[in-house]
């Protein structure tokens, strides 16, 4: 019986997750390749906090702050794409663009003294970076639904909500998934500045490197962000894709 073959992409993708599992759970591994980035008579990995450890902490805060700007701005897109909340659709864009207009690096100067050191900071620096490219994308996917759709609905007698909940935000989710995507592979890099204010991200590495003058930390800690931001990036886009062909099914 002959078998499938792998397609190049399905073996890129698990020679990178490979690749990240090591060096998340073996980084001793890569020693010998690191060796001559690392100060002479310097340590090699670091080995302050397991790696493992760092890297949940990372994607918790990734999750967390784009579980709720995701909330926020879907909420706010239904909201300005009714009829009677049409006129607010300005402001809720003023607003949503106020997160990427401030470098997170003041938006942390300006929350620890309000929620003090660690996570906190960290949450509101990705909640308001994450918030414009999920509105904008909502409000896009809200707005291009086909009209024969949505008058359908009507027609069967699906109430407002009804038509919201089954029809419009299904059939808009390929396109939101799309704005989620890019809010999430910003905070996975934008997390590592959390570590300035004492946040346990992977960025700890990276700045503990650049304290220490040792490249090999550096490129450890941006190697492992790299390879999370490339392959949760590739997996939101392989789910946006198969949405994508579902809805063209149900569409025909």
């Amino acid at each position: 019986m002959n078998l499938p073959r792998p397609s190049r992409g399905g073996a890129l993708r698990a020679a990178l997750v490979a690749l990240l599992l090591a060096l998340v759970l073996r980084p001793d591994w890569f020693a010998p390749v690191l060796a001559p980035l690392a100060p002479a008579g310097g340590p090699v990995i670091y080995e302050r906090v397991s790696l493992l450890s760092l890297s949940l902490s990372h994607l918790g805060l990734v999750v967390l702050a784009a579980g709720a700007a995701t909330l926020v701005a879907v909420a706010l897109a239904v909201l300005v794409t009714r009829p009677s909340g049409a006129p607010f659709r300005p402001l809720s864009r003023t607003i949503t663009n106020l997160g990427q207009t401030f470098p997170p690096v003041a938006v942390l100067a300006l929350a620890v003294p309000a929620l003090g050191f660690g996570a906190g900071p960290t949450l509101v620096a990705l909640f308001l970076y994450g918030l414009l490219p999920i509105f904008e994308n909502a409000v896009t996917g809200l707005t291009t639904l086909p009209p024969a759709t949505i008058e359908a609905a009507r027609g069967i007698g699906l109430n407002r909500w009804q038509r919201l909940l089954r029809v419009e935000l299904p059939l808009a989710l390929p396109v939101m998934l799309t704005g989620i995507r890019l809010s999430v592979v910003i905070a996975l890099g934008t997390a590592t500045i959390g570590s300035t204010v004492a946040a346990r991200t992977l960025g700890e590495v990276i700045i503990a490197g650049l304290l220490t003058n040792n490249t090999a930390y550096v490129v450890q800690g941006g190697l492992i962000v790299g390879l999370f931001a490339v392959l949760i990036h590739d997996g939101l886009v392989q789910l946006e894709q198969r949405l994508a062909r579902r809805m063209g099914r149900v569409g025909r």
